[in-house]
């Protein structure tokens, strides 16, 4: 528990006087004392006999108020008396304004207003706040100043309250392993809310304890006023100890332990790794194997040792081959995770030449060794290697093989020996058998046994199988190894072009004019020769002596080397049409080939433009005149008679329409009958005559029409048929008993035609006048004779097979 700290209350006066410009300080001191509390007077008045009265300032300079904080009380706790001289003549009042008082926080301190008197209310706490800053007012009854205001400035006073404080509880820090004494680790601060002026809050630290240990309890030492650690003796080794845990203790009071509080954290010291241990090999020889011709494979593994930190660059190993390997044809490369190294083949070995490889190699670590640390000897190892014999295939030195030749040496011709050799000379004896795989024209035969190659038909350099004047063909050498190995090697064939095309001619069809100017008008003609110079052009043209015409109609002028002009002789003229002129092409080659060929040119009249007309390509074509004369009628023919044929079509179909109707158009009925698309409800929404649907008065005007005409809804007059005569009935009223009475009237004649007045009508809605017929039906069940359908024509026939007793045929 804190002990309650004395009030101290000094009150100083100073007085001072101003007159006519001229200023008298009068200072009394009075000395402290603790009870009773003093009294703080405001400034007196004066009175001048001679001149009035006039008034004479005095202004009291108050020392500092000291509280201390936490005070136990009792409260409210007095602090100060506040009074002024005219207190004997006038009634006062006191009052104090400021933070504390009427401000937050309010009623901290308050005052008697009477007496004077001021008190605190509550204990202080210097770290909320260390000071506070009031003014004292003196009034009288209606509120007027009597005294100008006095400061009062109440200072807390500190009491050891409050415990160092550190920002974090555990901090982190490191170190080099091998580090001298005296190197910086790292720094930890604590806080203390006291006074820091004072003893309260002036915080020391020390270090309470070391884990672990080794090699000695008291490896770190810390700078009791910075918090600053650092290494107070040498040793620090990552390899046996990796982490110290530090335990450090902030105390204030300037670390007096018997009256200082005090807090604790805890420093971990992590010891960082240094390259202080160099690799080693875990032998001083390694061996291995690896088959000839062969890479990309392990042939042998190198393990090394490292006390340093895994997978850092102190760890990582790199190995080097620094002997042995002039050629390059091993690589070692670090296995990431094991650190291990792989001797790895990069380039093929072969067995004929080196049996074994004696490696020499050296290990060492991605990060330099540290300052004083020497490389170990069991840094260095030597690496024996084997090398396997295997059956390799046998190849060809020349590969591919070139050699020339003329086309058009015959079959059986020697071109040359393309044979292969076998690698494997020292320990294996092996035969090489040769035989052809890819030959396009099929033109090569080569022996089995010695690679000579022969021809077996005749090389042809026009050939589609030769390329740029090359003709290429693929072998193959297999040894009788176990197992068989197989070579492949190309024979390239340079055919020299000997004169053996003949040329032939282009174009192989034109047109001239038959009347155009002989300079101008003509053909130009060239040849295209399979072969190659000096075997191809200049070409000359010539016109055969037979037959005759030819040289008489036709002439041949040259135009360079290769080309030529064929036209009409001069005053020669030519009927229209196609003639075929043959021509004579010679070559260069030596000796020349010639070619007869025929060209066929089309004479034919021709435009300003020197086209050939319409007619004139007709013409050409080697139609006459009377030709095309008998085409054109034919044309003319054929249009005529598909031009009557429609005509006589259009006018049967409008015959067809105006074609009279069996009845006459005024008696039927029908014709009231409407027909619409849309359709209503039925005669409700339609203004219908149903007149027109009664029964006719008498049937006189129907008798009375000629044979052969006849109503498809009436009941057929027949003379030689006599039946009873139904009776008439009265009219109906409406269209529900017109139906009902002929229905009626049907079943009491059981010899009524089909043809009666019952008529079917389709239903179109509810509603209707006529009301529905779908309830009506025969109520005759007796059976009735149909042998007189058989009288009724042979439309007919078919009902009196089926209800009558007519012929079974």
């Amino acid at each position: 528990k804190m002990k309650q700290a004395p009030i101290l209350l000094p009150c100083v006066f100073l007085k001072v006087t101003k007159e006519k410009g001229k200023v008298a300080e009068k200072k009394e001191r009075k000395e402290a004392f603790q009870a009773p509390p003093p009294v703080i007077m405001f400034s007196g008045s004066g009175l001048n006999s001679s001149k009035g009265l006039r008034r004479q300032k005095r202004d009291w300079v108050i020392p500092p108020i000291n509280v201390a904080e936490n005070s136990r009380g009792p409260f409210p706790q007095m602090l100060v008396s506040i009074r002024s001289d005219q207190d004997q003549d006038i009634s006062i009042r006191y009052s104090i304004t400021g933070v504390g008082a009427d401000q937050p926080p309010n009623e901290v301190f308050n005052i008697d207003p009477v007496l004077g008197k001021m008190f605190v209310t509550k204990p202080l706490d210097r770290e909320h706040r260390s000071s506070y800053h009031l003014r004292a007012h003196a009034v009288d009854m209606n509120g007027n100043q009597v005294e100008n205001p006095i400061d009062l400035y109440i200072f807390v006073i500190d009491m050891n309250d409050n415990r160092p404080e550190f920002k974090n509880q555990v901090y982190n820090g490191s170190v080099d392993e091998g580090s001298k004494p005296g190197t910086y680790v790292m720094h930890l601060s604590a806080f203390d809310a006291d006074d820091n002026t004072t003893a309260n809050g002036m915080v020391r630290y020390r270090i309470l304890s070391q884990t672990p240990h080794s090699p000695i309890p008291n490896m770190f030492t810390i700078n009791s006023e910075t918090g600053d650690i650092v290494t107070v003796a040498p040793g620090l080794d990552r390899e046996k100890v990796s982490q110290y845990t530090i335990i450090v203790q902030a105390t204030d009071m300037e670390g007096n332990l018997n009256f200082g509080l005090s807090n604790t954290a805890t420093a971990i010291i992590t010891v960082t790794d240094i390259n202080d241990n160099p690799p080693m090999l875990t032998s001083r020889t390694f061996s291995g194997e690896v088959p000839e011709n062969r890479v990309d494979v392990v042939v042998a593994n190198l393990t090394v040792i490292d006390a340093d930190q895994p997978h850092s660059p102190n760890w990582n190993a790199i190995y080097r081959i620094i002997s042995g390997d002039p050629s390059g044809h091993f690589t070692i490369r670090t296995d990431p995770v094991t650190n291990d190294g792989m001797v790895t083949v990069v380039k093929p070995v072969d067995f004929e030449m080196n049996r074994a490889f004696m490696l020499t190699v050296v290990v060492s670590n991605q990060a330099h060794l540290a300052s004083g640390i020497q490389s170990s000897l069991q840094s260095t190892a030597g690496v024996t290697i084997s090398v396997q014999d295997v059956n390799e295939p046998p190849y060809f030195p020349t590969n591919p093989k070139h050699i020339r030749f003329e086309e058009g040496v015959p079959a059986g011709t020697s071109l040359t020996t393309f044979s292969a050799s076998d690698p494997d000379r020292l320990q294996m004896q092996q035969t090489i058998r040769y035989s052809k795989l890819n030959d396009p024209a099929d033109w090569l035969s080569i022996n089995r046994t010695n690679g000579q190659i022969v021809t077996t038909a005749m090389l042809d350099r026009e050939s589609i199988y030769v390329k740029n004047n090359i003709y290429e063909a693929t072998f193959l050498a297999t040894d009788n190894g176990s197992p068989a190995a197989s070579g492949t090697g190309t024979l390239q064939i340079y055919l020299i072009d000997i004169n053996d095309n003949p040329p032939a001619l282009i174009p192989k069809e034109s047109q001239i004019c038959e009347r155009m100017n002989r300079n101008v008008n003509g053909v130009n003609i060239t040849a295209a020769d399979a072969d190659t110079d000096p075997n191809a052009g200049p070409f000359v043209f010539e016109l055969p002596n037979f037959p005759t015409s030819i040289r008489r109609n036709w002439t041949i002028s040259r135009i360079s080397g290769d080309y030529a002009r064929l036209g009409l002789r001069y005053q020669v003229y030519l009927e229209p049409g196609v003639y075929e002129v043959p021509i004579i092409v010679s070559d260069s080659g030596n000796p020349p080939l010639s070619n007869r060929s025929v060209i066929k040119v089309k004479v034919c009249p021709c435009d300003e433009n020197g086209d050939c007309t319409t007619l004139g390509a007709v013409a050409a074509a080697g139609l006459g005149t009377g030709a095309i004369i008998s085409i054109l009628i034919c044309i003319i023919i054929l249009l005529s008679m598909v031009l009557l044929f429609v005509v006589w079509i259009k006018r049967r179909e409008k015959e067809r329409q105006t074609k009279q109707l069996l009845i006459d158009p005024e008696d039927d009925v029908r014709d009231n009958i409407l027909k619409y698309d849309e359709e209503g409800g039925g005669e409700e929404d339609q203004d219908y005559d149903l007149s027109q649907l009664q029964q006719p008065d008498s049937l006189e005007h129907i008798i009375s029409k000629p044979p052969g005409v006849r109503r498809v809804d009436e009941r057929p007059i027949i003379p030689e048929s006599q039946y009873p005569i139904r009776p008439v009935v009265p009219h109906p009223g409406d269209i529900g008993d017109f139906i009902h009475e002929g229905l009626r009237a049907a079943d009491n004649d059981p010899t009524a035609p089909p043809y009666d007045s019952l008529l079917v009508f389709d239903y179109e809605g509810s509603g209707s006048t006529a009301g529905s017929v779908s309830s009506l039906n025969s109520s005759s069940t007796g059976d009735q004779d149909y042998d007189y359908l058989n009288d009724w024509g042979p439309r007919f026939k078919k009902l009196a097979d089926m209800y009558g007793g007519g012929d079974d045929d």
